[in-house]
């Protein structure tokens, strides 16, 4: 019976990731370019006052491209398929770093379970992060081609990388390590799962508690009890977001190819300097915009299919 809940999470999970990751790919490509060091800044002039020669000066000021602006350029310049370049890694990747997750998450929560007050908050955030390490540690090397793939910048009708060529082209200028760039930033964003799973687990809770939630007992299972999941999806991952997303633009700066992005630390005193703190929050917008949903669609797919799945085998 284990092995069959096992093999339940590991399914449900998968799907719902596949679902998600079709459906928000596009805003997932316009994220990375906003959180690229490549992006073309628009320079526009401030005026500064209080010169010593009691005159005012224009100051050179970069301002970063809005969401509509970069999606325009990427349209004109390289065409829609762009939108969805790293889908092909992303699909290869989301089934089972979804199935790999949410089967972790199930399991390492029967473990804490037994050493912590069951079911309490600090359950869901040692599950969470525990399931994030698990996943990180072994997806890295196909995000780290799909992080490639949507930098990639050809005009329209110039052929572009697939999936493979760009893990050989990887592989060939920058060796097996090359994978691995950006796997320190992704275990430093374990909190945003942590933070998300915490909040989603509380709300889920509290909806069980009121009857409007799918974990209750019995067979009154309503579709608004999974509208009501999502909804609860939604602000968790949208209050995590907020809270931890400076490492999302690290990341993608330590993947860039051939940047002078190297350590973790290193790369987050770089662009604090040279860009200044603001810079940690490039790409917010079309992340929430993606995220929001996406965990809504995958967290909701999720229990639905263990819901249906789960009835069925009992």
């Amino acid at each position: 019976m284990a092995q069959k809940d096992t093999f339940l999470h590991l399914f449900a999970g998968g799907c719902g990731g596949t679902v998600g990751a079709i459906m928000t790919c596009p805003l997932e490509v316009l994220k990375t370019r906003l959180q690229s060091s490549g992006l073309a800044l628009r320079p526009v002039f401030q005026v500064q006052l209080g010169t010593l020669s009691g005159t005012s000066v224009l100051r050179p000021a970069p301002v970063t491209p809005s969401l509509l602006q970069v999606l325009r350029s990427i349209l004109e310049k390289e065409g829609p398929r762009s939108l969805f370049r790293g889908l092909g890694p992303n699909l290869v990747g989301v089934a089972p770093s979804r199935a790999i997750y949410f089967a972790a998450y199930s399991k390492s929560k029967e473990m804490f379970n037994g050493i912590f007050v069951p079911n309490s908050g600090l359950v869901h955030m040692s599950s969470a992060g525990f399931a994030a390490f698990v996943t990180n540690s072994l997806m890295n090397p196909i995000w780290m081609v799909k992080t490639r793939m949507q930098l990639e910048k050809r005009a329209r009708g110039e052929k572009k990388m697939n999936a493979l060529q760009c893990a050989r082209y990887v592989y060939r200028t920058e060796g097996v390590r090359g994978f691995y760039r950006g796997l320190t930033a992704s275990y430093a964003g374990i909190s945003e799962t942590m933070i998300c799973f915490l909040i989603y687990e509380t709300l889920k809770k509290h909806l069980a508690d009121n009857r409007f939630s799918p974990a209750n007992s019995g067979t009154d299972k309503r579709p608004s009890d999974f509208l009501d999941l999502m909804a609860a999806a939604a602000i968790a991952k949208g209050c995590a977001s907020c809270i931890a997303y400076p490492h999302e633009v690290i990341r993608t700066r330590l993947r860039e190819e051939g940047s002078k992005y190297k350590y973790f630390f290193q790369t987050g005193r770089l662009v604090a300097l040279e860009e200044g703190y603001a810079a940690f929050y490039r790409g917010l917008v079309p992340q929430l915009i993606r995220q929001i949903p996406n965990t809504a669609i995958v967290l909701s797919t999720y229990e639905l299919i263990v819901h249906l799945l789960g009835d069925a085998s009992q």
